[in-house]
């Protein structure tokens, strides 16, 4: 591992405000701030859902070169993660990866796995070892 490369961001997006930051509250006491963090969550008017904003937002706070695992809690988070995705586009759309994981074991490992300087890859196929088949 080069001790000058950075690590992998990760991001956390729930449908509740509440779950995201719980979980991104679990990976900062495991890793500290070893890795680039953020989270969103709720839709604009203060409900459940998401917001490709937020995401976008979300996305823009935890960057790094060596790209962000985004972790998601349902298939609305997954669509809207798409999305934002698209709208942050070439070249950078290249190193964000949806990982198929649940969201708070999935993060806790994403996270423990980017601290120890991993690459996207790694991260993400650390995170999806723990979905279901």
């Amino acid at each position: 591992m080069n001790a000058s490369k950075a690590n992998v961001g990760i991001v956390i997006v729930s449908h509740s405000p509440l779950v995201a930051q719980g979980a991104a509250d679990m990976v900062r006491q495991m890793v500290g701030d070893e890795v680039p963090l953020a989270w969103c969550g709720g839709d604009p008017a203060g409900g459940l859902g998401t917001s490709v904003e937020a995401i976008v937002g979300a996305i823009e706070q935890a960057w790094s070169p060596s790209g962000v695992a985004v972790l998601v809690d349902l298939g609305g988070a997954e669509t809207n993660s798409e999305m934002a995705i698209e709208m942050i586009g070439e070249p950078r759309m290249d190193r964000i990866r949806i990982c198929n994981a649940p969201i708070v074991e999935g993060a806790v490992m994403a996270a423990t796995e980017a601290s120890g300087g991993s690459s996207l890859e790694e991260v993400v196929a650390t995170a999806e070892e723990l979905s279901p088949l």
